[in-house]
């Protein structure tokens, strides 16, 4: 399955969250369907992500989060599956694309394509609830049953190692922080 396929099944639903990637790929694939002041591309902090949003996802209890991730990603930040099952915020969505590459800095593979599983690994630090689709619809279907409970959940899609032609995008990323900070202090009443 294609990531940029499960991002299109998803997008109605991330209208109303909090919405966290990952660099590359991912955040250029996100932003062709049509960016949102919303979305937060995390552009230039690999394996930051899952912390993020597990920062948002405390701040902001009354808020759905999601982060979505990538193997190479959360390889690089294994630490925040423990530190997110030990505070277990309910609003918290995370869905990490395993591709078995780091593709958007050349396609090296990473450790999930020689047996590293990352479901295994989010139950093992405690991460209440965590499965791994293989279908665009098992995908859509999973993260809006996620987004529909209150229980902090890991999805693992295992996706195909291909992203877009390019990987600019025409938003500034400092202009995307500044977005992103006015958008959130948009949801806070006053007196809360």
């Amino acid at each position: 399955m294609l990531r940029l396929d499960c991002l299109k099944a998803i997008y109605p639903e991330l209208e109303n969250c909090l919405a966290v990637t990952i660099m590359g790929a991912t955040a250029a694939e996100l932003q062709s369907l049509g960016h949102r002041p919303n979305f937060f591309y995390l552009q230039h902090a690999m394996g930051l992500a899952s912390s993020t949003g597990l920062g948002l996802a405390l701040s902001l209890p009354e808020q759905k989060i999601i982060v979505l991730d990538g193997d190479g990603s959360i390889l690089m930040n294994l630490g925040s599956l423990s530190t997110m099952a030990r505070y277990r915020p309910a609003n918290l969505v995370h869905v990490v694309f395993d591709n078995e590459s780091l593709l958007s800095v050349g396609g090296f593979p990473t450790a999930t394509g020689k047996g590293t599983d990352l479901e295994g690994i989010a139950r093992a630090s405690g991460i209440p609830k965590a499965l791994t689709v293989r279908t665009v619809e098992d995908f859509g279907t999973a993260v809006k049953e996620a987004l529909a409970r209150s229980q902090l959940t890991t999805i693992v899609a295992k996706v195909e190692a291909t992203g877009p032609s390019g990987y600019v995008t025409d938003l500034s990323l400092l202009e995307n922080r500044f977005q992103f900070r006015r958008y959130i202090q948009s949801l806070k009443r006053p007196g809360s």
